[in-house]
């Protein structure tokens, strides 16, 4: 079947207004996943909120029950004992003055940024390149520490860092096709009520306006809000 039917015939499953409870929303994204690599399953909120306000703004990090299934790549921005420890514990990158270097050349090997505090005036410059990719290290989220082994085991077991965009939409990855039910609902719950309980004081009316469910080359499945937020 060519790419166009595939799509076209995934598409005539999903009803475009119909919202799905998650179980049956996970049985029907693994039966229109049709291509020969294992997809990520993606879940995107729109948020009844105004990001343009400090108050409004939704970011925080979880850590998903069943990991992402996806090989996490680390660079730690570290000095002397630090950077020993972190390259023990599996950073891929470790660095200081030259990793900053690399990073200004455009060499971003990584997909995870941690930092030890006394490395941030370091860090602080690349500012306007790390944090379009929402790289920066943040001492909000876990990613500047003096812990770097427990910061780079988190990065590489499955925390998943959600971020609200200008339009007022997360997105963030939950899994694989391949993950069993249980394990994808699981992740998608952890991530949903993270997101649920991050409600920030200033937002007014319906927080949660949606919640859609795709795969890589998928069509978009709507969720059932309350039975997503209560299973």
């Amino acid at each position: 079947m060519s790419k166009g039917k595939r799509i076209k015939a995934a598409k005539e499953k999903v009803g475009r207004t119909k919202t799905y409870e998650l179980l049956d929303a996970v049985k029907l994204l693994k039966e229109n996943s049709k291509v020969n690599f294992d997809e990520t399953v993606e879940i995107s909120m729109n948020l009844g909120i105004d990001p343009r306000h400090a108050d409004q703004n939704v970011r925080g990090v979880i850590s998903l029950p069943n990991g992402t299934g996806k090989a996490v790549r680390v660079a730690v921005f570290a000095k002397g004992d630090k950077a020993e420890e972190a390259k023990k514990a599996g950073a891929d990158v470790v660095g200081a003055d030259d990793l900053a270097q690399k990073i200004n050349k455009g060499e971003i090997e990584f997909e995870r940024c941690i930092a030890t505090p006394d490395m941030m005036p370091v860090v602080g410059k690349l500012g306007k390149i790390l944090g379009p990719r929402g790289m920066m290290p943040n001492p909000k989220l876990g990613s500047v520490t003096q812990d770097v082994s427990q910061a780079i085991q988190d990065a590489k077991g499955g925390q998943v860092e959600y971020r609200v965009e200008k339009a007022g939409i997360i997105h963030a990855g939950v899994g694989k096709v391949s993950f069993g039910d249980e394990a994808l609902m699981d992740n998608i719950r952890a991530l949903v009520n993270a997101v649920n309980k991050a409600k920030p004081s200033g937002a007014k009316g319906i927080y949660i306006k949606k919640i859609s469910m795709s795969s890589t080359m998928g069509p978009s499945i709507k969720l059932d809000i309350p039975t997503t937020l209560s299973s």
